[in-house]
């Protein structure tokens, strides 16, 4: 450490606050659109379960628009098994990366607290 110029370690230590900074605000970006992945997806399921409650005679409606269009039972259900599976495929998405953003504010943290612990006391 005592070889680098001030200015050099200076620059490292902003380098490495700034990766701490930015990977702590993706982090909780993250996290945030992670449960409102969830919401979406419970929403669904219970919708699911109403559809399955309700007798085979029933006429299904979807929204299109202002308008809601009649649609058989097998497509509505193929349509929200389709949209559950593509939420719960972003929800695993969104936690392998905030997996990964909570290693990089974790290790950025730990450079720092290396820094000042091995940097010479005046």
């Amino acid at each position: 450490m005592a070889s680098l110029s001030d200015e050099t370690l200076r620059k490292i230590l902003v380098q490495i606050q700034q990766t701490a900074v930015s990977s702590q605000r993706a982090l909780n970006l993250s996290r945030q659109q992670q449960a409102a992945k969830e919401r979406e997806r419970r929403i669904l399921q219970l919708t699911i379960d109403e559809i399955n409650a309700l007798d085979d005679k029933v006429n299904l409606y979807k929204g299109v628009g202002k308008m809601f269009m009649m649609v058989p039972r097998p497509t509505m259900q193929k349509d929200l098994k389709s949209e559950e599976k593509e939420l719960t495929d972003d929800i695993n998405t969104l936690t392998k990366k905030s997996k990964y953003l909570e290693k990089q504010f974790n290790d950025s943290q730990a450079q720092l607290r290396d820094i000042f612990q091995s940097a010479p006391r005046s």
